[in-house]
């Protein structure tokens, strides 16, 4: 992680062992962003997006997946007691409908029951309810286990997953029709927000048939490393009155935002990790890293919103680094655990899985290498030779390379001095 972080996060970290902290980091933004009530924010490509954050934290069974519960627990706890008073409300309305039966003089379903935390085991009718009901707010789950969202499947057996495209993209409604009186019927903007934990073997399981269909690439993934046998126990802080009163005002700046908000240097932001993606994928020759790149940018910037609403409009200099490091935080996750299983979904090859992430061509090479020297390695890493030219010229025009003789290369000292800082 960066040296320095954002103020709130912080905070959000401050009782969390140190091991536990970058995914704790990433797992508290959609509960923050939950707090946003029609607030929009406008995209580099001018399209604009409400803080649409799902986070699902990946890692090895007893890892310590619950250290993302408190954290969360303790920015959700305003919503929380508001949604028990409505909770209340509509019980009563529910007992009252129960003793009058099919009487016509029964109370109609009252109004304002926003309730926006639903439960695991929710249906779609229930969903669909607390979305219409939520008055422009969004609805939030936390999921112990990924494969509760099965409980939405439907019968086609992906609604789950259609659900998770439609939560993140904009301006996407989601409902249902039904032709009964007591049925739901209604098609509320999806406005829905979700943290799930699940080990790598099952999440493997989960996704797989759907690694190519947009549903991976729409959500922030994070892992907790494996520790070493007879590591010491991590010991948490205690989460006191103090800690409430300091997140507090955060809170309050969310709660408080309405409308479109412009944030310059969030957007300035995108743009350079646009760039640096661009530049990687190009090292990498790497298709899926590409497109990966392009949501994973998408949620970064998202959070840097998230950052700065909460941090009453002002902008912070270490949200730069801390969100740099979310994105490449993010990709690294999504290539390790479903990289090679999605290029070989692309290719049709199925016996094509591995375990390791996009891979710098260039650092592969000599200083000085040809063209037959850059295919041998292409064929090496499974790729063809067709795109050497291509990608040969690519390097020249990043400034990575420049040209000897007719087929002759050497790398230049702006390639050697990203390698040496570590970034490519």
């Amino acid at each position: 992680m960066p040296e320095k972080t954002p103020k709130l996060i912080q905070l959000l970290l401050s009782k969390t062992p140190k091991v536990y902290q970058p995914a704790v980091a990433h797992a508290v933004f959609p509960a923050l962003a939950t707090h946003l009530c029609q607030v929009r924010f406008c995209y580099t490509d001018n399209v604009e997006h409400e803080a649409t954050l799902m986070n699902c934290l990946m890692a090895g069974t007893g890892a310590g997946k619950g250290c993302i519960d408190k954290p969360i627990e303790r920015i959700m706890a305003d919503i929380e007691y508001r949604d028990k008073e409505n909770e209340r409300r509509e019980a009563e309305w529910k007992k009252d409908c129960q003793k009058k039966g099919a009487n016509k003089d029964k109370q109609l379903r009252p109004e304002g029951l926003v309730i926006q935390i639903i439960d695991p085991d929710m249906t779609k009718p229930a969903l669909v309810t607390r979305m219409d009901e939520a008055e422009g707010h969004f609805v939030y789950v936390k999921l112990n286990e990924l494969d509760l969202f099965e409980q939405l499947k439907g019968a086609t057996g992906k609604q789950h997953f259609q659900l998770m495209c439609l939560a993140f993209d904009s301006d996407a409604t989601y409902g249902q029709t039904r032709i009964g009186t007591q049925s739901v019927t209604a098609r509320p903007m999806c406005r829905f927000n979700w943290n799930a934990c699940t080990t790598v073997l099952k999440g493997r399981r989960f996704f797989r048939n759907v690694l190519t269909d947009g549903p991976i690439s729409r959500i922030n993934f994070c892992t907790i490393p494996d520790q070493e046998i007879g590591a010491e126990q991590p010991i948490y802080g205690r989460y006191d009155s103090a800690f409430d009163e300091a997140l507090k005002p955060y809170i309050d700046n969310l709660v408080s935002a309405r409308g479109l908000i412009d944030c310059p240097q969030a957007y300035k932001l995108a743009k350079k990790l646009q760039k640096e993606c661009a530049e990687t994928a190009q090292l990498n020759q790497n298709e899926t890293y590409w497109n990966l790149s392009h949501r994973a940018i998408v949620i970064a910037w998202l959070k840097a919103c998230v950052l700065y609403v909460a941090n009453g409009q002002k902008w912070e200099r270490s949200i730069e680094d801390f969100i740099r490091w979310s994105l490449h935080y993010d990709l690294f996750c999504k290539m390790i655990f479903f990289g090679n299983r999605i290029e070989a979904a692309n290719s049709g090859e199925d016996s094509r899985v591995g375990a390791h992430g996009p891979v710098n061509l260039l650092t592969k090479l000599p200083d000085v290498f040809t063209t037959e020297d850059a295919k041998r390695v292409r064929l090496k890493e499974g790729k063809t030779t067709e795109g050497t030219k291509k990608m040969i010229s690519q390097w020249k025009t990043r400034g990575f390379i420049f040209q000897l003789t007719v087929d002759s290369f050497q790398k230049t000292d702006k390639f050697k001095n990203k390698t040496l800082c570590g970034e490519t």
